[in-house]
């Protein structure tokens, strides 16, 4: 009798043992993600960084683009957004991703010259990063994470609107045109007022 307790004391630490190793294995599996965009850095488009810092109180459109897409015209819209409401605080981010259909496949200077000559773009940009699947950049990891796996991009020209604490609010499809009042209005929620 003492000899089965024994072994059931022993049965006990080992199987605690494997279930506090398989939480530890989970645990750092995990991506270590950030409190809010402010906490994270881009490859620039011109060389270097674009700290999300900078812009810590103002609130971003971060929206994931591509040069040989047919919603390519949505520059159009995102640099009248940028126009429109950048003295009042929000800053359009533009993120060319290559992920899907192979649509950005230029370096940065030719991404950044495409984006200036046809749509004069001034908004920042950074250079071209993943937006999906295990290579995703940590930002979009971060708004996975944070708005659920269904707002991940599903294809080019999908806008993540980000308040001025660095909370993701709202997120849109590439169908919602820039200058949808869907996306003003929530846009508008968000402003300093």
């Amino acid at each position: 009798m003492l000899y089965l307790a024994y072994v059931m004391q022993r049965i006990q630490h080992a199987v605690l043992g494997c279930f506090l190793v398989f939480v530890l294995a989970v645990t750092l599996a995990q991506p270590c993600l950030a409190g809010s965009v402010y906490d994270y850095t881009l490859p620039s488009i011109d060389g270097g960084e674009l700290d999300l810092a900078n812009f810590e109180g103002q609130p971003l459109l971060v929206v994931n683009t591509a040069s040989q897409c047919g919603f390519t015209p949505q520059y159009d819209g995102l640099q009248r957004l940028w126009e429109t409401y950048r003295d009042r605080g929000l800053v359009v981010i533009g993120v060319p991703s290559n992920d899907f259909g192979e649509q950005e496949p230029g370096g940065r200077d030719d991404i950044k010259e495409f984006c200036s000559v046809n749509f004069n773009v001034d908004f920042p940009m950074s250079d071209k990063v993943s937006v999906r699947g295990a290579d995703a950049h940590p930002v979009y990891q971060w708004l996975a994470a944070t708005l659920g796996t269904s707002s991940r991009p599903r294809w080019n020209f999908y806008k993540y609107l980000i308040d001025a604490n660095g909370q993701p609010v709202a997120y849109f499809s590439s169908m919602t045109r820039p200058n949808s009042s869907k996306i003003t209005k929530a846009i508008e929620e968000v402003l300093p007022r």
